[in-house]
């Protein structure tokens, strides 16, 4: 490593402090790498306010809707295997998913959330999170379509990938539930020891319980625990869109597989062309709404949504953007709730992955995101 290179990497954790030392969140676990070479690994900070409990870097964390990651590349997965395809209905695997204008939705409109279906956090009040048929049911009888599919981009934080779980369980040739193939598929074959739906009893000890701080607009709740967000803490759940938790050194393991081109240590889950695909953007200038009345709140210009067949993408233009102003326009990930980031910049040949504590406003969260990303590239490019 050069002296430039550690001296920037310096700055970045020293960034990293202060923030943190003025309240703005409690800690974060930080991987940077470039060309697969880890050049910055580190844990600051701590898992709660008081500064208690400090963060160590094989810490699990829920990681909110970076979970939808592994849905989408699942069945990106299912569509190179031919089980549906891109302009497959919707309806032609789920015949229950009825009723214009949303009998139109194919694979590609859920993959880039232009359904035309509002964006849904709970289909009803006060449901629980868990069980999959549960949330396919609230998703076909309260997730109306608004408009043409198509249309609009409107992100989803639920509907869609409830419909994408159901879709792979429903055309597994070995009948799994939803929650296997998603461990036997894709955790298990890329060595992600720590990634699971739900908490499992032996990941609890590492387990950086969420403080939501008011920052989420709903209540996650748990069958079985008390308090508004009891169901980050269930020991099992098979929610496509928000149910995993996860570590740095597995996120980075699963980002890698991407940047390498859909191969890591001899396993292949994508070929190089799917990936290559999925990393443009699909959406032309529209906006996504959701980030749009962000933008607006914040008094920034509204950024087009930039999405790809799954992949939150960096696109071109200077926008405020999670995955930085420096990277490259074909830099791809997922984020998720004001807390975690994962992304690839192939062109750069970088990967990163964050996972903090304390979740953020979505406009401050923006912000603390782009600002580490620009700080990454310019330390070790």
């Amino acid at each position: 490593m050069t002296r430039v290179w550690q001296e920037r990497l310096d700055h970045l954790k020293a960034v990293i402090e202060a923030d943190v030392a003025a309240g703005s969140y409690y800690g974060a676990v930080l991987r940077v790498a470039r060309g697969g070479v880890i050049a910055f690994d580190e844990a600051i900070g701590a898992e709660d306010s008081a500064g208690a409990r400090p963060l160590s870097k094989d810490g699990v964390f829920s990681i909110f809707s970076t979970t939808k990651a592994f849905t989408n590349i699942l069945v990106l997965r299912a569509i190179e295997m031919g089980r549906f395809a891109l302009t497959t209905k919707v309806s032609d695997v789920i015949p229950e998913f009825t009723g214009a204008p949303r009998d139109k939705v194919t694979f590609f409109h859920l993959l880039t959330h232009t359904t035309g279906m509002p964006g849904v956090w709970l289909p009803r009040p006060g449901m629980y999170l868990d069980r999959l048929d549960e949330l396919l049911a609230g998703v076909i009888e309260a997730v109306p379509g608004n408009v043409e599919p198509g249309t609009r981009c409107d992100y989803s934080p639920l509907a869609n990938h409830v419909l994408m779980g159901e879709a792979l369980r429903r055309t597994d040739p070995k009948h799994r539930a939803f929650r296997d193939i998603v461990h036997e598929d894709l955790f298990e074959p890329l060595g992600m020891t720590s990634t699971s739906y739900g908490v499992r009893p032996d990941l609890k000890p590492c387990h950086v319980v969420p403080d939501l701080r008011g920052t989420v607009p709903i209540h996650h709740k748990s069958r079985t625990l008390p308090g508004d967000h009891g169901f980050f803490e269930d020991e099992v759940n098979e929610a496509p869109h928000v149910g995993c938790c996860s570590s740095v050194p597995d996120l980075w393991r699963f980002a890698e597989m991407l940047r390498r081109g859909g191969e890591l240590d001899g396993v292949r889950i994508l070929s190089p062309r799917i990936i290559a695909m999925a990393r443009q953007v699909w959406t032309g200038d529209m906006p996504n709404e959701i980030y749009k009345a962000v933008a607006l709140r914040a008094g920034w210009e509204a950024p087009p949504a930039s999405m790809g067949l799954g992949f939150n993408v960096r696109g071109q233009g200077i926008h405020h953007h999670q995955l930085g102003t420096l990277t490259t326009p074909e830099t791809f990930g997922n984020y998720g709730a004001g807390s975690s980031l994962y992304w690839i910049d192939p062109v750069l040949d970088m990967s990163f992955v964050c996972l903090t504590a304390g979740v953020m406003p979505q406009a401050a969260n923006i912000e603390r995101f782009q600002k580490l990303s620009d700080l990454a590239v310019s330390a070790v490019v």
